[in-house]
């Protein structure tokens, strides 16, 4: 049984003043529309959804907040806390569509403005979604980011199914009393949000200013005809400690989707995509070893931004672990190139160039979806007492001319690769 019209005005009124008390204590101006809510307030009721989001990278997406997407967003956009900023065509900037969807809904590019822009994909961004229009419109024109979908900004949507509702509603009232949330929530969501309709609107494919293909993660997918979908490796249901006010509550634990959605900056993410087995044996002057690297994903590895890749390193050592021969000298790009895994973007000489002024794909040496490669190597023995073979795939977030110029620019531990897999024989 309902409260009285009385009641729900007054829970109205409580809710607007909830929002506006939240704003003022921060500092930042008043929401102003469903996207301008703060995760703050979320946080309220979904504290440990919270604590998962504010350290993920779709949290840190913003070129305020990403040091890696702000040096590019500088280098070829302008700068992220000025209004105004257009490309040379004068247009809007597209990459703001997904780093920064609310300011793009907004068409403002002053990212520090409002902590709704600097926030990147916040909570509202993706729970506003109604429908997905897909990534191009009838005449084939591509929809970045929030222009793949129909925005709703009036309610939030998620994959529960159920409606609720903003009136107050009796304790313990069942369905098909709707349940009580601050801000109205409409059912029959779920089929957008456990498809990877949810995830394509950024995560789909993306060409730079020339036509030229960069991100391509949902033709990888769909070449692997594979059916599982995005959400369930990167937003699996994990049991976590219960939280109330920033504190754990001890011996307690809730089960939820979970929203730090770990990708390539996530190094326990990336050891699940590499399988890695070796064999190695002497033969007469050598050690005859071979690595097969395994790519376990439905789209190739590593995936995203066109400047990630790994490498082999594989390297022979004597007892004391001292390393004795090596597969490269430089990196396996200049020295060994069977061992390099990355896609590479050249200029119109043909030559390697970065993702913004690349006219062409000169390669791609990147696992495939599901893809197993051997590589083959004769280390020279030459009279040294080699005890252990060790391979080890590194991941990179960026190439290494990428990672030279960068270098001062981010934090030391973006520049350093991770390790992926590993496999080791003892002789």
């Amino acid at each position: 049984m309902r409260l009285s019209a009385c009641s729900t005005r007054f829970s109205f009124l409580a809710l607007a003043c909830l929002f506006l008390s939240v704003a003022a204590q921060a500092g930042e101006k008043q929401v102003s529309s469903l996207h301008h809510i703060k995760p703050e307030t979320c946080k309220q009721c979904h504290e440990e959804i919270y604590t998962q989001w504010v350290g993920s990278m779709h949290a840190q997406s913003s070129a305020v907040k990403d040091p890696i997407h702000g040096a590019f967003y500088k280098k070829v956009m302008g700068d992220p806390a000025e209004e105004g900023v257009r490309n040379k065509k004068g247009a809007y900037p597209v990459c703001l569509k997904c780093h920064a969807p609310v300011a793009a809904i907004d068409g403002k590019t002053k990212l520090d403005d409002t902590a709704a822009y600097a926030n990147g994909i916040s909570c509202v961004t993706c729970h506003s979604f109604k429908s997905f229009k897909g990534t191009d419109t009838p005449d084939g024109k591509p929809l970045y980011g929030v222009d793949a979908y129909e925005i709703d900004s009036a309610s939030l949507h998620g994959p529960s199914g159920n409606t609720y509702t903003t009136e107050r509603v009796a304790e313990g009232a069942k369905w098909p009393t709707p349940t009580h949330h601050p801000q109205p929530l409409q059912g029959n969501g779920a089929e957008l949000f456990k498809s990877n309709d949810a995830c394509m609107g950024c995560h789909e494919k993306r060409s730079n200013p020339h036509g030229t293909p960069l991100c391509r993660t949902g033709n990888e997918y769909r070449t692997s005809k594979n059916f599982i979908s995005c959400q369930a490796c990167h937003m699996g249901i994990v049991s976590v400690p219960k939280m109330e006010n920033g504190k754990v509550v001890p011996g307690k634990y809730v089960s939820i989707a979970d929203h730090s959605m770990g990708g390539g900056h996530d190094g326990k993410m990336i050891t699940r995509g590499l399988a890695m087995t070796m064999q190695a044996k002497a033969d007469g002057g050598n050690i005859r070893a071979e690595i097969t690297v395994r790519n376990r994903l439905p789209h190739s590895y590593p995936t995203g931004a066109p400047f990630r890749n790994f490498f082999v390193k594989l390297a022979a050592y004597d007892k004391d672990g001292k390393e004795l021969w090596k597969n490269y000298k430089v990196h396996p790009i200049k020295d060994d190139p069977q061992a390099a895994f990355w896609y590479t973007l050249g200029d119109t000489a043909g030559k390697p160039t970065s993702p913004p002024m690349a006219t062409q794909v000169l390669a791609d040496t990147r696992l495939a979806p599901n893809e197993s490669r051997t590589l083959k190597y004769d280390i020279p023995i030459n009279g040294e007492k080699i005890a252990i073979v060790r391979a080890e795939a590194l991941y990179d977030l960026l190439l290494p001319p990428i990672k030279a110029q960068m270098k001062g620019k981010l934090p030391e531990d973006l520049l350093r690769p991770k390790l992926a897999a590993s496999a080791e024989v003892r002789l």
